[in-house]
């Protein structure tokens, strides 16, 4: 048969670290790559006589994700005691939220490309709760011993989970970039995947298409990137599917990624809630959000991507892609705003073009974040309008460009100055100047009133280069066809 024959259902469980300053039920840091067991107090080592303290902060930002999802903020939450032995998990148990999360339902709308279009896609969350993280386990360079780094015990997560709605890696990839550009958007996690700030578990499962009834799933556990997590899924399905097919069963089971084989193994069977032995947390009072407490939060929330997007489309006329693109990522969307800003609303598609075409290709080579660009918004403004008021050609645009990224003039203009790259525009000019290129080139003439397109073409290219290359490509085109009688 054939994967082509399957259906693949897919749900992301994805573990984001809240960007407080401390942890979520002690006072001490949460700053990354401390050495071993320097930021773990009395608390997160379970020492007898010691009670957890909760972090209104993560609070917060739980409330302000529910709110960006267009979930429900519960009034009333609930903290238990999710228990299973690891070493790196001093107290036995993690405290967690499970019949009662802070926040319910909501979901994410995410765009995926379906060839040369794009399609949108609304994914439902179920759920997502606050819980504390656990230590991390160290298996190198310890002489055939392992040690345990307690730095992360009980450092905030939000685990955010999904309804099992993607149908695809190409899905479960656009969902996840779309959550991790949100929990940034709202300020809430640095999305940091190298550090583990955020890191996904895909639950993932087959069936025949046609068929209403779910398959056998299987989690990939700690999924860190978004090349691993499509890599992950697309071996994953494809076992399923020849599993099924060779008359085998799957088995509900943990399993991880291997990067270097580029296949899933199993871990451990999956476990079941009931296993865990869920039950309140005594030492943790109910954890109660009131409507002004809600209201608070609303009021200091940026406004959402989708907002953005459609007042972009509204205000600048831009298109629908060109707004999501803007607003892929908050820093960038400002940077837009700031070069429209200092520049005429007239210019926003060509300050739009430019944000998404040069300033990307060239930060996207660099390896640098649009807030590291040395080029401010105010400056690339500035060349945009010379670009538009004709002083620049598109080839005079890069080199200007390059300039400002290399530190060469404070400005636009400045650099033009410079670099005598001003624009010839003046018709006067131009004609006088394509007078002598037609006189200098009969036969190219005589080529195109013959009908031969590519003499046209040779002419243009002799007035360009009689000008250095500063002649207005589209009046020399404009004045040729003049002469020419075309």
């Amino acid at each position: 048969m054939g994967i082509a024959n399957w259906e693949i259902v897919i749900g992301l469980e994805t573990h984001a670290q809240l960007n407080t300053a401390s942890k979520i039920f002690s006072g001490a840091s949460t700053a990354f790559g401390a050495a071993p067991n320097t930021q773990a107090c009395a608390v997160d080592i379970a020492l007898p006589g010691v009670l957890p303290v909760l972090n209104r902060g993560a609070v917060e930002r739980a409330i302000r994700f529910g709110l960006a999802v267009g979930g429900k903020v519960a009034p009333r939450s609930v903290f238990a005691r999710k228990n299973y032995f690891y070493p790196d998990l001093p107290k036995g148990y993690q405290i967690s939220q499970y019949e009662l999360p802070v926040v319910s339902g909501g979901g994410l709308t995410i765009r995926v490309s379906r060839g040369d279009t794009a399609e949108e896609k609304f994914v439902r969350l179920t759920r997502a709760h606050l819980e504390e993280d656990a230590g991390k386990s160290l298996h190198e360079d310890f002489h055939g011993k392992s040690g345990i780094d307690l730095n992360r015990a009980g450092t905030p997560l939000l685990e955010i989970v999904s309804e099992p709605d993607m149908r695809s890696a190409e899905e479960a990839v656009a969902y996840a970039k779309a959550l991790h550009a949100l929990v940034r958007w709202i300020d809430i996690c640095d999305g940091n995947m190298q550090e583990g700030s955020f890191r996904c578990d895909a639950n993932v499962s087959v069936r025949p298409k046609g068929s209403d009834t779910l398959g056998t799933r299987r989690e990939i556990k700690n999924l860190n990137s978004f090349r691993f997590l499509q890599q992950a899924i697309e071996y994953e399905a494809r076992w399923q599917v020849e599993t099924l097919e060779d008359g085998g069963r799957i088995h509900q089971a943990t399993v991880l990624f291997d990067p270097a084989t580029g296949e899933t193994r199993a871990m451990r069977s999956k476990e079941e809630a009931h296993d865990y032995r869920y039950f309140p947390d005594p030492d943790l009072l109910p954890l109660e959000i009131s409507a002004a407490w809600i209201d608070e939060v609303k009021a200091g929330m940026p406004e959402l991507p989708e907002a953005m997007q459609a007042r972009f489309e509204r205000d600048y006329g831009l298109s629908a892609y060109d707004a999501a693109t803007l607003t892929a990522a908050r820093e960038t969307a400002a940077y837009f705003e700031q070069a429209v800003a200092a520049t005429d609303a007239a210019n926003a598609k060509l300050c739009a073009n430019w944000v998404m075409g040069e300033l990307a290709a060239r930060l996207n080579r660099e390896e640098k974040d649009v807030a590291a660009a040395p080029l401010a918004p105010a400056q690339l403004a500035g060349l945009v309008a010379r670009i538009a008021d004709g002083t620049l050609s598109s080839k005079m645009a890069k080199e200007v460009f390059d300039g400002l990224w290399n530190g060469e003039g404070k400005d636009a203009d400045a650099i033009i100055e410079a670099k005598g790259l001003k624009q010839i525009s003046d018709t006067g000019a131009l004609e006088m100047i394509i007078d002598e290129v037609l006189a200098a080139n009969p036969k190219s003439v005589e080529e195109f009133r013959a009908g031969k397109e590519k003499a046209f073409n040779a002419l243009v290219g002799q007035a360009m280069k009689a000008t250095k290359g500063k002649a207005n490509p589209q009046q020399v085109n404009e004045l040729l066809k003049k002469k020419l009688g075309a």
